[in-house]
């Protein structure tokens, strides 16, 4: 097939190129959306990433250049319109899994960063001030951590804190049997997020959870709690959040997702003004942890997501089976 692949960069080409499996791949540095939908004339499949948008227009548009399959890269789908394709008869594939480790590795990094205030100490001691004031930290042995969804990452995530010694409490519509029987204790949301230390965030972006953490949510919290989202940005309302940090409410921010990401991150920007307020106000505040979206970026995630992307395509130019198929 011939297939194009939008909001690349080198390490896209790196890893999709070493398993390609013999498709004509095109790689475009900007992202698929209404501006762009043209690009795809001649392709009969498109490869996008978080930051793409398929809406209804962008699908007839692509369906009329001739684009037959749309292959998402990463597990989430929230960015297309799968009503849409559904009546398009565009399949939608996604990667399901790829890595679950990479990113619930990356909430425990953020969460020992934010602690221990290690990013902190590193550029004190690069400039000669070795002094410890003010880094202190908890210990998180015994500390209560409540794990907002239990999939894939969530599993893997609740095991990490296992290990740390830490009281594990989780919410999911369905309560995994194995976590329970390893000492996760499930709870609504509000027994869940009472009394715990630390909230972090590991649920598929929906309506119903679509702004999950927001000013009633977070009079939940322990004052003083520790937030972690590695999920999807509008999980949160930024604004309620940035309110809750002004007054203490919440004492510790790590975000590896922004509602609003989409015109930042993967960009370099370090010479632009940046006109997002919300965004500066965040990197602002001493307690508060940003990383732009790489949670998944470790070898071993880049390398399933190029091996399943290509399972995909060939599944679809097979007529085989499409297993990992988004359906509604």
């Amino acid at each position: 097939m011939k297939i194009a692949i939008f909001s690349t960069y080198r390490y896209d080409e790196e890893f999709l190129n070493r398993f390609n499996t013999g498709h004509d791949l095109i790689f475009f540095t900007v992202s698929l959306n209404e501006q762009t939908a043209e690009l795809t004339k001649g392709f009969e499949a498109v490869c996008i990433f978080v930051n793409d948008l398929v809406n209804e227009s962008v699908l007839k548009r692509i369906q009329a250049n001739g684009v037959k399959l749309i292959v998402l890269r990463c597990a989430g789908f929230n960015n297309v319109d799968l009503k849409a394709a559904k009546v398009l008869n565009i399949p939608v594939l996604r990667v399901p899994a790829y890595s679950p480790e990479a990113v619930a590795e990356h909430a425990m990094a953020m969460i020992l960063t934010l602690d221990r205030k290690t990013h902190k100490a590193y550029n004190r001691v690069r400039e000669g001030n070795f002094s410890i004031e003010k880094l202190i930290g908890f210990n998180l042995h015994g500390r209560k951590v409540a794990v907002i969804g239990t999939g894939k990452i969530g599993q893997a995530f609740c095991r990490i804190l296992k290990g740390f010694g830490c009281l594990v409490s989780a919410c999911d519509l369905f309560p995994d049997t194995d976590l329970a029987g390893q000492g996760v204790i499930y709870g609504t949301l509000e027994e869940t997020v009472e009394g715990a230390d630390i909230v972090s965030l590991h649920c598929p972006l929906s309506d119903t959870t679509r702004h999950l953490v927001n000013t009633e949510t977070l009079k939940l919290f322990k004052p003083g709690a520790m937030l972690i989202n590695t999920s999807r940005g509008a999980l949160i309302d930024t604004n309620d959040v940035i309110e809750a940090l002004k007054s203490g409410q919440l004492g510790y921010l790590g975000l590896d997702v922004y509602e609003q990401e989409t015109a930042l991150f993967f960009h370099d920007l370090s010479e632009d003004i940046i006109p997002d307020e919300m965004i500066s106000r965040l990197i602002s505040f001493p307690n508060v942890l940003i990383t732009s979206h790489q949670g998944f970026f470790t070898q071993e995630a880049m390398e399933q997501i190029a091996r399943v992307t290509f399972v995909n395509i060939d599944a679809f130019t097979d007529g085989t089976e499409l297993l990992n198929e988004v359906s509604i």
